[in-house]
C-alpha cells in the first residue's frame, strides 16, 4: 500500500484538500502524463489552478455542479481535478454522445456550468485529444448530493440509471488497487487504451497513476503500431491497459519488434475468449490480466497474471457472493442518485445483474454474462432499452425489438412513408456510434404472443427476418 493512503485518504476525502494531497502530490519534475510530449506535476498543477480560476469565473463554487464533455485530454484531466478542487460534483459525459442525447442529459442532471470541446486539432485516431474547450453557465442547479463524480450508467435517456460516487468512494478505490497483486508500480507506466471518460481509464489508470507515481501514457495514435510505439518509447517497464477491442489492435500488428518494456496488457469490459487470449500470449509473451468491475463500485475482482481465466479473485476489502445464479457485490450504500432501488441495492449489497458463481473453497469468482438489457460493445456499456425506446419513438415506426446476436440488431415494423434508411437517419441523430443496431431487419409484421405482447425469441425473429423487407 502507498504510505499515507490509508491513514489520512478517507479523512481527506471529506474536502477538496484530497485532490492535492492523493493526486498532485509529488516532486516538481515528476513525469505524471505524455501527451505530445511528457507532463510534469509542476506544469499539471499549474494547468489545474489556470482552469480552477476560469471555472470560478463563470460561478463554480464548493458545492456547484460541472459538466465535462471533453474527450480524454489534458483538457479533460484539468478540469477534472479543477472542478474537484474546487468542492464541486463533476458530472462525466461521453463526448461521442450526439447534441441531442448530450441536450437530454444536461436537462436531466441540470448542471450550472459545462465544458465542452471548441476546436479539436488532433486527428481522429488520437487516443488523446488535442482541445480547446469551452466554459458555458446554465440555469442549473447546485449538487443537490455530496458525490464527487457523477456518471451514466449506459447512456443519456430512458432507462439509464444516474449512478453517484463520492471522493471517499475514489479513495477507496485507489486505495484497492494498490493492494493488488500485478498493478503497474512506481516509476513504471500505464499505457492506457480504455477511455478516462469511464471507470476502468479514470480510475484504473489516471487517478491510481497520479496517486501511485506511475507515468500515464496514451498513444499518440489509436492504432496497433501507435500502441507498440509507446511501449517502446520509454525503457520503464509499461502495462496496457484497455478493453478485449485493444488486443485486436495489437493482433493487427504483422510482425511486433521485441518490447522487453512490456510487463503485461490487463483489460476490462467484456470476458476475452480463451482462444484470444492464448494468440495474444503467444504472440507477445507477456500475461493478459483480467479485470471486471462497474461504474457504481469500480474494480470488483481481477486475475492480472491471468493464472485462473475466466475466474477471478476479488479486490480487496470486497466481498462477492452468489445468490440464484447472480452475483452480488458488498457496497455500504447505495450508489444510485434519487430514489433508491430496492430491486438494485438493499441492505449493504447491490446486484450486479451478472450471471456468476464463487467457489466456496477458493473465493474465485466467474462471471457468466448479462442478466439483464446491458451487454458490451467494445468495452463500452450499451441498454437495449434505451435502444429500443430510441428507435420506437422515430416517425413511422409501428413496432421495434432491440436485441444483442452477436451484434446489437433491431427488427422493426413501419408505416409508410418511413424507410429503412429514414431510421438509420434517425438512429445517427439519436445514439452515439457505439450503440446503434449493426443490423436493422423491416419486418412486414412484429411476430407477437396470443395475448399481443411482442415476441423475444432470437430464431424467431430470424425467421420473420427472412421473410421482411
Amino acid at each position: 500500500m502507498t504510505k499515507g493512503l490509508a491513514s489520512t485518504g478517507m479523512e481527506l476525502a471529506a474536502s477538496p484538500e484530497w485532490v492535492d494531497e492523493i493526486l498532485l502530490r509529488g516532486a516538481d519534475d515528476d513525469i505524471c502524463l505524455y501527451s505530445g510530449g511528457p507532463l510534469d506535476r509542476r506544469t499539471l498543477r499549474r494547468l489545474v489552478a489556470q482552469r480552477q480560476a476560469r471555472l470560478a469565473d463563470a460561478g463554480l463554487r464548493a458545492g456547484g455542479s460541472l459538466a465535462l464533455r471533453l474527450p480524454p485530454s489534458t483538457a479533460y484531466v484539468a478540469n477534472l481535478l479543477a472542478g474537484w478542487r474546487t468542492g464541486a460534483q463533476v458530472i462525466l459525459l461521453d463526448h461521442r454522445l450526439t447534441a441531442f442525447e448530450t441536450e437530454l442529459a444536461l436537462r436531466r442532471l441540470a448542471p450550472r456550468v459545462v465544458v465542452e470541446p471548441g476546436r479539436i486539432t488532433s486527428s481522429p485516431l488520437s487516443a488523446f485529444a488535442e482541445v480547446e474547450e469551452t466554459v458555458t453557465v446554465r440555469d442549473g442547479r447546485d449538487a443537490a448530493t455530496p458525490h464527487a463524480v457523477i456518471q451514466l450508467s449506459s447512456g443519456s435517456t430512458g432507462p439509464s440509471k444516474v449512478i453517484g460516487r463520492t471522493a471517499a468512494d475514489l479513495v477507496a478505490e485507489i486505495e484497492r488497487y494498490t493492494r493488488i497483486d500485478g498493478v503497474p508500480l512506481p516509476g513504471e507506466r500505464i499505457v492506457v487504451l480504455a477511455s478516462m471518460v469511464h471507470v476502468l481509464g479514470l480510475v484504473g489508470a489516471l487517478l491510481y497513476g497520479l496517486h501511485a507515481g506511475v507515468q500515464v501514457r496514451p498513444p499518440e495514435r489509436l492504432t496497433g503500431d501507435g500502441v507498440l510505439d509507446a511501449i517502446a518509447a520509454d525503457p520503464a517497464p509499461a502495462t496496457v491497459l484497455g478493453v478485449p477491442f485493444h488486443i485486436g489492435l495489437l493482433a493487427s500488428v504483422a510482425d511486433p519488434p521485441p518490447l522487453p518494456q512490456l510487463k503485461r496488457m490487463t483489460t476490462g469490459g467484456e470476458a476475452v475468449p480463451a482462444a484470444t487470449a492464448a494468440a495474444f500470449t503467444a504472440r507477445y509473451g507477456v500475461p493478459l490480466g483480467n479485470m471486471w468491475g462497474m461504474t457504481e463500485v469500480g474494480v470488483i475482482a481481477t486475475d492480472l497474471s491471468g493464472e485462473h481465466r475466466p475466474a477471478l479473485t476479488p479486490a480487496p476489502g470486497l466481498s462477492v457472493v452468489e445468490r440464484d445464479g447472480e452475483l452480488l457485490v458488498s457496497q455500504p450504500e447505495s450508489p444510485y442518485v434519487g430514489l433508491s432501488d430496492p430491486d438494485r441495492w438493499a441492505d449493504g449489497w447491490l446486484r450486479t445483474k451478472d450471471a456468476g458463481a464463487v467457489d466456496p473453497v477458493t473465493g474465485l469468482v466467474t462471471v457468466k454474462g448479462r442478466l439483464d438489457s446491458q451487454v458490451s460493445v467494445g468495452g463500452l456499456k450499451v441498454d437495449l432499452t434505451e435502444v429500443e425506446a430510441t428507435l420506437a419513438g422515430l416517425p413511422g415506426v409501428v413496432a421495434a425489438v432491440v436485441l444483442h446476436d452477436d451484434v446489437v440488431t433491431a427488427y422493426a415494423q413501419l408505416d409508410a412513408p418511413a424507410t429503412a434508411e429514414a431510421v438509420r437517419t434517425g438512429l445517427a441523430e439519436r445514439l452515439a456510434a457505439y450503440k446503434r443496431p449493426r443490423r436493422l431487419h423491416v419486418l412486414d409484421a412484429m411476430p407477437r404472443t396470443t395475448t399481443g405482447k411482442l415476441v423475444r425469441d432470437h430464431s424467431v425473429l430470424r425467421q420473420a427476418a427472412r421473410g421482411g423487407r
